[in-house]
């Protein structure tokens, strides 16, 4: 990433490296499209969606995204990331991989129900 921080989600994708670009954009347009009326905005250095609440974040690396949909929104899909690399709340996919947008589709679409059906939810 560049010293100067971005102001816009693309900006941030911009400053990524180059290998992963086209793996950020076509991650930025799934969660768009599946949040469309979310706020985004830079957190922290990092892409956020919040409706009013966090929603999804995803970052970039030298050689990876990280997908952060929270624990809560892996969990279900503990048998589908079962071949992928995950931490406690983020999936992480190398750029020389292919994005499983399917699947990216399917976690981000079940937090943003999560998020609406329960304004009492913590932040996480």
């Amino acid at each position: 990433m560049t010293a100067q921080r971005p102001a816009t989600i693309d900006d941030y994708i911009r400053a990524a490296p180059r290998e992963g670009q086209p793996h950020l954009r076509r991650l930025y347009a799934l969660l768009k499209s599946v949040a469309p009326d979310a706020e985004e905005a830079i957190k922290w250095g990092t892409p956020f969606f919040v409706e009013p609440r966090f929603l999804f974040a995803f970052s970039a690396h030298k050689a990876h995204l990280n997908f952060t949909p929270t624990a809560a929104g892996l969990e279900p899909f503990s048998k589908e990331l079962e071949t992928h690399k995950t931490t406690k709340g983020m999936l992480q996919i190398r750029y020389d991989e292919p994005l499983p947008e399917a699947l990216i589709r399917k976690m981000a679409e079940h937090r943003v129900r999560t998020v609406r059906e329960r304004e009492d939810d913590a932040f996480w």
